[in-house]
C-alpha cells in the first residue's frame, strides 16, 4: 500500500513539474521589455539583417559590453522562425529548462529521485526564475549552463570520465561566452570548494583540471576572435569615449573586475545586504525555507564533514558573497545559484524531522502574503485585460489549493510543498497573463512599432526622438528606425516620414516651423521601473508622458 501511495505521488510531481514548466511558458508571448532585453533582441536582430556575426552592433554603433553566445543563439531562431517575441524568448527558457534538467541530474546523484525532483520543482517556481523567463536577458542561459558544466565535472570522477570532463568544459565555455570569466565563479566555487572542505587534495591537484583549463581556453576562442576582429584591430574605434579600446582585455577585466572594483567604464553602487534582501523576494515562495536550509546544512555538516555534499553550499555562498562585496549589483546577478539553492531546500525538506509546524505556519503565512499581494496588484492596478481563460485558470488552481494537497498525502512536509507550488501557480499566471501583458501597453515603443507595421501603407520611412529607450521600436518596427536627436538636427530621410517622438518635443518641433500631422498618441511609461504611483490607477496619470506617432511633411 506504501508502495502504490509512493508511486502515484510521484506521478503527482511529474504532473505538477509539467504544470511549472507551462507557467514559464506563458510569458512567450507578452512583448519584450526595455531597455535590456529589447536591446538584446535588437543587436541580435541587427547581427541577421547585416549577416554579420562577428562583430556587436546597438545605437548604429559598434557595441562592446556582453559576450556573443546568447545573441549568437538567439539569431539563429531569428534564422529559423523571424523576428518575433517568441523566438527571442524561446531559447533563453530552453537553455532554463535544460538547467532544470541538469538540477534534477545532479540532485538525484548527490541524494534521490525525490529530493532531486522537488529540487526542480523549487527551481521552477523560484520567482525570479519565472520573471527572468518572461523578461528574458542572459540569465537564463547562464543559469542552465553553469548547473550542465558542474554536473559533468562531478561526473568526470566516473568510468569512462573524459567525455564528462569534455562536457564539463565546454558548458563552462558557453557560460564564459556569456557573461565574461565570473561565470566560473559559481563552477569552480562547488568543485574547488567541495574538494577543499572534504580535503579530497589529490583530487583537487589532478592533471586533469590543467587539461580542462586548455579545454575552455579552446572552447572560448571564438568570442577572443570576434573581439579581437571587432576591437583590437580598430584602435580608431571610439569606445567608452576612448580610442585604442582592447575588447579582448575587456573581456577578461574591465568587464568584470573593473565592474567588481568600480574602475571599468561601466560602474555602479554596491550594498553588502543587497542581495540579502534580494533573496527574500527572488526565491519566493522558498526563500525563509532556504535561509534555514543553509543554516541546518552548515550545522549538521561541520559534525560530519566528509558524510555530505559541499558543492551546492560552496558554489552558492562564494558566489553570493563575492557579488554582495561588488560594487555593481543587481537582483537577477543571483539566479545563476538558484539550482544550488533548490538543492538545498530540497534536501532540508526531505530530511527534516523537527519543527515541522514552524514550517507549516511559516509557509502559510507566505502563501497569504502572496495571494494578498496579486489581490491587491489587481485591486489598484486594475488590469484593463483580464480574460476569461485566466479567470478560469486561476479558479481552478485556488480550488486546488483549498482541496488537493489533502487528498494527496498524509505527510505534512508534502502537504507543504503543494500548497506552496500552487501558490507559485497562481501568482505566476496572473503576472504571466495579466499583469505584463497589460503592463507591456504602456512600453510606447513597441506599440508604436506595431501600430505604424499595421498602417504605413505608403511605405513612409520611419524616425525616432526617444529619451527612454529607443530598442523598443527598433526591434518591434519592420522598417528600419533612424535615430534623432531631440532638436531634430540630425539628417532627416528626404520626402515626407514618420516620426514617433514625446508630445513636447512634437509641439517645440512644430514651433520651429515643421509641417506635423498627427496620427496616434500613446501612453507612455518605463515599465521595468515600477512605482507605486504608477501601479496605483488613481495616481498613475501622473507617471505618464504622451508620445505621438505623427507625419512630418515638411
Amino acid at each position: 500500500m506504501k508502495q502504490l501511495q509512493s508511486v502515484n505521488y510521484t506521478k503527482w510531481l511529474y504532473l505538477f513539474t509539467g504544470v511549472a514548466i507551462v507557467i514559464n511558458l506563458t510569458g512567450l508571448f507578452t512583448p519584450i521589455l526595455g531597455p535590456d532585453a529589447t536591446l538584446y533582441a535588437t543587436i541580435a536582430k541587427t547581427m541577421v539583417q547585416r549577416n554579420n556575426y562577428v562583430d556587436l552592433f546597438a545605437y548604429g554603433k559598434d557595441w562592446l559590453d556582453k559576450p556573443h553566445f546568447p545573441f549568437w543563439i538567439t539569431a539563429l531562431s531569428f534564422k529559423l522562425f523571424g523576428f518575433t517575441t517568441w523566438a527571442y524568448k524561446l531559447p533563453g527558457i530552453l537553455f532554463m529548462l535544460m538547467g532544470a534538467w541538469y538540477t534534477f541530474l545532479f540532485a538525484k546523484a548527490l541524494y534521490n529521485k525525490q529530493i532531486a525532483l522537488w529540487a526542480v520543482l523549487i527551481l521552477l517556481t523560484a520567482q525570479h526564475i519565472v520573471l527572468s523567463n518572461n523578461d528574458v536577458r542572459a540569465e537564463p542561459y547562464l543559469t542552465g549552463l553553469i548547473i550542465a558544466s558542474v554536473y559533468h565535472f562531478y561526473k568526470s570522477y566516473t568510468p569512462h570520465n573524459f567525455w564528462h570532463l569534455l562536457a564539463g568544459c565546454l558548458f563552462a565555455a558557453g557560460a564564459i561566452m556569456t557573461k565574461g570569466m565570473f561565470a566560473l565563479i559559481p563552477i569552480g566555487g562547488a568543485v574547488v570548494g567541495h574538494f577543499i572542505i572534504t580535503k579530497q587534495w589529490q583530487r583537487l591537484f589532478a592533471w586533469r583540471w590543467l587539461i580542462a583549463a586548455v579545454l575552455v581556453f579552446i572552447f572560448i576562442l571564438p568570442e577572443l576572435y570576434c573581439l579581437y576582429q571587432q576591437f583590437d584591430l580598430h584602435p580608431e574605434k571610439l569606445v567608452f569615449d576612448h580610442h585604442n579600446v582592447s575588447g579582448i582585455k575587456f573581456f577578461f577585466w574591465d568587464s568584470q573586475f573593473g565592474r567588481f572594483f568600480n574602475t571599468g567604464p561601466i560602474r555602479g553602487h554596491g550594498d553588502p545586504s543587497f542581495f540579502i534582501h534580494t533573496t527574500l523576494w527572488a526565491f519566493l515562495p522558498w526563500s525563509l525555507l532556504l535561509f534555514a536550509a543553509i543554516f541546518q546544512f552548515i550545522k549538521k555538516g561541520r559534525k560530519n564533514i566528509e558524510a555530505h555534499e559541499w558543492y551546492c553550499i560552496s558554489g552558492a555562498l562564494l558566489t553570493f558573497l563575492l557579488f554582495s562585496a561588488s560594487k555593481f549589483q543587481l537582483p537577477h546577478y543571483l539566479n545563476i545559484v538558484f539550482p544550488f539553492f533548490a538543492i538545498i531546500t530540497a534536501q532540508y525538506l526531505s530530511n527534516i524531522k523537527n519543527n515541522l509546524n514552524a514550517i507549516r505556519i511559516t509557509q502559510l503565512i507566505v502563501i497569504a502574503l502572496m495571494l494578498t499581494a496579486i489581490a491587491a496588484l489587481q485591486y489598484y492596478f486594475n488590469a484593463a485585460t483580464f480574460s476569461d481563460p485566466s479567470r478560469f485558470w486561476m479558479a481552478l488552481l485556488f480550488g486546488a489549493l483549498l482541496f488537493l494537497p489533502q487528498r494527496l498525502t498524509d505527510n505534512l512536509i508534502q502537504k507543504i510543498i503543494f500548497q506552496t507550488l500552487l501558490t507559485s501557480f497562481i501568482v505566476n499566471i496572473y503576472l504571466n497573463m495579466v499583469f505584463y501583458p497589460n503592463l507591456a501597453h504602456y512600453q510606447a515603443g513597441s506599440e508604436a512599432a506595431v501600430w505604424i507595421n499595421e498602417h504605413n501603407d505608403k511605405k513612409y520611412p520611419i524616425a525616432q526622438i526617444d529619451d527612454y529607450y529607443p530598442t523598443a521600436m527598433g526591434f518591434y518596427s519592420n522598417t528600419p528606425v533612424i535615430n534623432l536627436d531631440a532638436d531634430g538636427n540630425s539628417p532627416l530621410p528626404k520626402g515626407a516620414f514618420l516620426l514617433y517622438a514625446p508630445s513636447t518635443v512634437i509641439t517645440a518641433l512644430t514651433a520651429k516651423g515643421w509641417h506635423i500631422q498627427s496620427l496616434k498618441t500613446f501612453k507612455r511609461y518605463w515599465v521595468t521601473r515600477l512605482k507605486p504611483a504608477f501601479l496605483n490607477e488613481a495616481t498613475r496619470g501622473t507617471e505618464l508622458s504622451l508620445m505621438e506617432v505623427v507625419l512630418v511633411t515638411k
